[in-house]
């Protein structure tokens, strides 16, 4: 704050005037300056000069005050400042989606631009073969089984199963969605009517981006592009909002998919900055060049959802100390310090050898 200081006044020694004596130049010439008389006492002006000059530093003084005492101290930096500050410390491209229930607020950070999926596309896969069950056309609790030319490449648990194991549709649906099991997903996808049947019913639904790509009939270009799958971190969001409020597929499908996704095995990136007595409904995905996860948090004070997506990341290692990783972290810590301040929480000290 700037503030003007008093002026300080030095009053000059006073000389009786005498006569005026002409200055002359080098040719003997008057000057054309003189000098000028020295104030009189007498004179009105005398003391008003400093008067006015004093008047006009007090003003100047309590002018600054009010202006100060105006303007505050700076305000809150704003949630949505936060987000995007964070966000845009990452090598590569961020999406992201946050939405509180009860407030009816949100915060968008290209939600509307798409992005792969990865394993996120699993809820949907999810959804659909649900909807089969309620219309009949599956039983849950029917008997697979299970045969090793269906095995996806890569670490599944479904894939250490024994040639002609059974097991059953529920089961099948908790590994897709639980450990993120890609035979799985590959499984229940195919029982649901394959990518084509599925994107069509979330056509139906009103998603428009979200849709299958590997496995499906004329999307081996945008496969090439996004992988599995690809969605946007709004459409992503909206499905937990449906599921959370039963109006998805059915209140009883909407029901069991909320039970499933509650029942999470990668929970140290999103999950671990929330603390572990709240419920959640999430989906995690991550391919080399992306991270991802979707959250709805059952949270004190009101549910709140929010999905990140990244894409052409630069970090693309699968170490816990990946940018994109850190990221989802950070993200999940500004959200729930936010719409819980009166509830902080920190992962326990020693808590990333589990992880």
């Amino acid at each position: 704050m700037r503030i003007h200081q008093n002026a300080i006044i030095t009053r000059k020694m006073r000389v009786r005037p005498g006569p005026r004596i002409p200055e002359t130049n080098n040719n003997g010439a008057p000057s054309t300056s003189s000098i000028s008389p020295s104030p009189n006492p007498h004179d009105s002006d005398f003391f008003l000069l400093p008067t006015k000059r004093i008047l006009l530093s007090l003003l100047g003084i309590l002018g600054n005050i009010l202006l100060a005492s105006c303007q505050g101290p700076p305000g809150p930096v704003t949630l949505t400042t936060k987000l995007e500050t964070r966000v845009a410390e990452l090598d590569g491209e961020v999406g992201l989606y946050v939405h509180h229930l009860q407030k009816n607020r949100s915060v968008v950070i290209n939600a509307d631009e798409l992005f792969p999926s990865a394993s996120m596309i699993k809820i949907p896969i999810l959804a659909s073969i649900l909807d089969k069950v309620e219309r009949g056309k599956i039983g849950y609790q029917e008997k697979l089984t299970y045969t090793k030319d269906r095995r996806y490449p890569g670490e599944d648990l479904l894939g250490s199963f024994a040639n002609n194991q059974n097991l059953t549709l529920e089961k099948l649906v908790f590994l897709m969605i639980t450990t993120s099991d890609n035979t799985a997903a590959a499984w229940c996808q195919e029982l649901a009517g394959t990518g084509t049947t599925i994107n069509t019913w979330l056509k139906q639904k009103g998603f428009l981006h979200t849709r299958l790509n590997s496995r499906t009939p004329g999307r081996a270009d945008a496969r090439d592009r996004y992988g599995w799958g690809q969605t946007t971190p709004r459409e992503m969001a909206q499905l937990l909002i449906r599921i959370r409020n039963r109006k998805l597929v059915s209140p009883a499908a909407d029901e069991e998919m909320a039970r499933v996704m509650g029942r999470i095995y990668w929970d140290g990136e999103a999950l671990s900055s929330v603390p572990p007595s709240i419920a959640t409904l999430s989906k995690q995905g991550a391919i080399n060049a992306s991270r991802s996860e979707v959250v709805l948090v059952h949270a004190p004070h009101g549910d709140y959802v929010f999905c990140l997506i990244t894409k052409n990341q630069k970090d693309q290692s699968w170490q816990h100390d990946n940018k994109g990783f850190e990221l989802l972290r950070d993200i999940s810590k500004i959200l729930w310090e936010h719409f819980e301040p009166q509830q902080p929480y920190s992962p326990a000290s020693g808590s990333e050898q589990y992880r």
